[in-house]
């Protein structure tokens, strides 16, 4: 699975994230993504695999061809394979990590409290079921 698509993990109970999934869905024309929540198999096993702790890394964790990213790297490379203009975004890149990151930093702390939170992870309707590990 790793090999052939892009894997999105994400807080599945946060409803910012659950939007940005339904989002990067909508313009995955090419089928690139596949979805995990952070707190289900197999987002747990992943996190492991790749030596992640979730209490450092308030995240959407990119995993791209064997190597994970995380913050402002994994949304902005993610950007990259959408459809659209979107993949303009990953000229962003070219600004220092740490600022992205700090930007990052600030909605991920705030986005329970601005955005709301779940009682449990999202469940993918029949037709995106595939799209999820």
């Amino acid at each position: 699975m790793e090999k052939n698509h892009k894997i999105v993990l994400f807080d599945g109970v946060c409803n910012l994230c659950n939007t940005s999934v339904t989002f990067l869905i909508k313009r995955d024309k090419n089928d690139v993504f596949r979805f995990a929540a952070l707190q289900e198999e197999p987002g747990v096993s992943l996190l492991q695999k790749y030596h992640i702790d979730p209490k450092e890394t308030d995240s959407i964790i990119l995993i791209d061809n064997g190597k994970a990213y995380v913050k402002s790297s994994a949304a902005l490379r993610a950007a990259k394979y959408m459809s659209g203009f979107y993949p303009i975004l990953y000229g962003f890149m070219i600004v220092p990590k740490f600022i992205r990151n700090a930007v990052y930093d600030y909605i991920a702390k705030n986005r329970y409290k601005w955005y709301g939170k779940k009682e449990s992870c999202m469940i993918p309707t029949p037709e995106l079921k595939q799209k999820f590990l």
